[in-house]
């Protein structure tokens, strides 16, 4: 594995300060986005794939990791600071990856600003609203963190993310999120699940983008599931779709070689 020398610095963007991580180098531009309380440092081993191929650029999204919060983190705004992002770093147009909840603002930055956007990659993300049952749990996990137990929370989430055959397999990746999750700012992580809760239903959106579009989808997704899984294949047809048999909700780390491969090749065509 190439060590890559990316370059980590802050820049206020819509009003927020916000981490960035930027391999600085290559032709093509990939903009990568996190998940529900990870860090961009969830792609570091991703990245060294990718960097000697496209420019590679990281962020922590609005409430999570060393980037600043609103009151409600909603999708639209996420998006907004990915573009102010790319506008700061003089960005024109680029590739966009979003991991679960990370995809849910790739969508919105996709729709939103669409000519500033070449291809959209969906890892382990979906195109759905919340239920009435998921925002009725996500009321709870607000409920749960206010009374100060966030790292309650992340030791159960966490390690959901994999499939249950892997999590023994990334005990130590799974601890390094774990413990990375666990210093969040409570504050900015309740303005996150605020944001996912008022999110649209993109399934027509997606039916109609004419954007170059990939999906990664693991089999054993136990957040998408079946039906999920299903429904999204229904949509944008199995051409778009990688299916990863050994994986769970967190593919690029426990499927990484089919999947910088299969990005790459997205990448070059597009």
């Amino acid at each position: 594995m190439s060590k890559i020398d990316s370059m980590e610095f802050f820049s206020t963007c819509n009003g927020l300060p916000v981490h960035i991580s930027d391999s600085k180098k290559g032709e093509k531009a990939i903009i990568l986005l996190h998940g529900y309380l990870e860090t961009l440092y969830i792609f570091e081993e991703f990245t060294s794939k990718l960097s000697e191929h496209m420019r590679v650029i990281s962020i922590d999204l609005p409430g999570h990791g060393l980037t600043g919060s609103t009151q409600v983190n909603t999708m639209s705004f996420c998006a907004d600071v990915v573009v102010a992002v790319m506008d700061k770093l003089g960005i024109e147009k680029a590739l966009i990856l979003g991991h679960s909840m990370g995809g849910y603002v790739a969508l919105e930055a996709v729709k939103s600003h669409p000519k500033r956007f070449s291809g959209l990659v969906m890892m382990n993300s979906s195109p759905f609203p919340d239920s009435e049952e998921k925002k009725a749990d996500r009321e709870r996990e607000i409920s749960v963190i206010l009374q100060n137990k966030l790292q309650m929370i992340v030791r159960k989430t966490i390690p959901k993310i994999f499939a249950p055959t892997n999590v023994v397999k990334f005990e130590e990746k799974i601890l390094e999120i774990t413990e990375t999750a666990e210093v969040h700012d409570p504050e900015g992580i309740v303005s996150s699940i605020k944001g996912m809760m008022q999110r649209e239903d993109n399934r027509e959106f997606l039916r109609t983008l004419k954007m170059p579009l990939l999906f990664f989808i693991g089999k054993h997704d136990g957040i998408i599931g079946e039906e999920g899984a299903a429904e999204i294949i229904s949509i944008i047809g199995t051409p778009k779709v990688v299916m990863l048999e050994n994986a769970g909700h967190c593919a690029f780390i426990e499927e990484p070689q089919i999947c910088s491969q299969k990005l790459i090749e997205f990448i070059k065509e597009n």
